[in-house]
């Protein structure tokens, strides 16, 4: 059994949530909620990478918990603590019943999605259009908070379509922290609202990380972690540290962590001080194996945890045959774990391979 293996199996048995010193912020490095990527196996996967990153759900609506199936959308493995559920609404009355639920499946942190520009979300009066109400997020806040002991934590934008100022975004600070946030996660963009697709309120709207750094010079007794753009660790490193200006608390990485996941194993150890070994990507495979083929036994079909690993092998020599060989067998009727083995023995045979010995990208029979 690998180390990783076992202390899979031992968070799972006791649900073991890491320990920091008292100068390293628990979210000093997030991994930030992805619709449709950050789904529990995604998590798993992430958290054989690294023990401390916080990890986050997919956003869950306050309607899909309170009409829909609550435990498909709130059941998690104990070994991806530290975990949090982001939630998206703005009745508070909802909000708490939602805190509660939470805190029955055991949650480390509860976050109220007040950034995202989507047209859907605005429909439902949440997401960031709710930055114009910051009186209506104190009261969900204020009401979550009195539901549950489990930390409330708010992630929003630096502002929305023209209210898009550094006293815009203090000021909504300012509010919700007077309800007992304590925690505020800052995408470094303004959301948006009309005429952007959320993908373009990705890129289009410039970065600002002084606003934020500005957010905490403010706000020294919050805690502000900054989100956008970040994708590599020594830009986390740069944040933290106030090498690249104010020190933040944190940093949430995005889709760097989802397209190349094997950023998250050296974050452990330069952003933790952590002294133990850097996993290599076939211990982290030798790991994930008897969760896929666990999983596969209750039902769960392979392509539904091989989509969230494509990227491990990014840069490295048989990446291409690992993600091609998934690509096109696991989506399969009846792929079984021999397809992930399979696919593994394919980067491991040829990791080692001098560039003139690895085989034809093009070629299609890769047996």
């Amino acid at each position: 059994m690998s180390h990783l293996q076992a202390h899979a199996q031992s968070a799972t048995k006791s649900a073991v949530r890491p320990e920091h010193g008292n100068d390293v912020s628990p979210h000093r490095f997030c991994v930030a909620p992805m619709l449709d990527w950050t789904d529990r196996h995604e998590r798993y996967f992430l958290r054989l990478l690294s023990r401390h990153a916080r990890l986050y759900t997919e956003m869950v609506t306050t309607g899909a918990l309170l009409h829909g199936d609550v435990k498909r959308h709130l059941q998690f493995n104990a070994a991806e603590h530290p975990v949090a559920l982001q939630l998206g609404g703005s009745e508070p009355d909802a909000l708490a019943h939602c805190a509660e639920l939470a805190e029955k499946w055991g949650y480390d942190e509860i976050n109220l999605n007040v950034g995202c520009p989507s047209d859907r979300v605005q429909s439902g009066k949440f997401g960031a259009c709710l930055m114009a109400e910051p009186e209506l997020v104190a009261d969900c806040v204020r009401a979550m908070r009195a539901a549950t002991a489990v930390p409330v934590t708010v992630k929003s934008r630096i502002g929305i379509d023209d209210k898009d100022s550094d006293e815009f975004l203090q000021r909504f600070v300012a509010v919700v922290a007077d309800a007992g946030c304590r925690t505020f996660i800052v995408h470094a963009r303004i959301a948006v609202l009309q005429g952007l697709s959320p993908k373009q309120n990705r890129d289009i709207p410039p970065l600002n990380y002084p606003r934020v750094q500005r957010l905490k010079q403010r706000f020294p007794e919050l805690q502000i972690i900054i989100n956008g753009g970040i994708n590599t660790l020594a830009q986390a490193q740069a944040l933290t540290d106030g090498s690249d200006g104010i020190a933040l608390d944190g940093v949430m990485m995005g889709r760097e962590a989802y397209h190349n996941p094997y950023t998250l194993a050296h974050a452990d150890q330069q952003l933790f001080a952590e002294d133990s070994a850097v996993p290599s990507r076939a211990d982290v495979m030798a790991a994930y194996l008897p969760y896929v083929e666990a999983q596969l036994a209750q039902g769960t079909l392979l392509q539904h945890m091989t989509r969230h690993i494509l990227g491990l092998y990014k840069g490295q020599n048989g990446g291409r045959l690992f993600r091609r060989h998934l690509s096109e067998n696991a989506f399969r009727k009846n792929a079984g774990i021999s397809v992930l083995k399979d696919a593994c023995a394919l980067a491991d045979t040829h990791a080692s391979l001098p560039p003139h010995e690895q085989p034809d990208d093009n070629l299609r029979n890769h047996a």
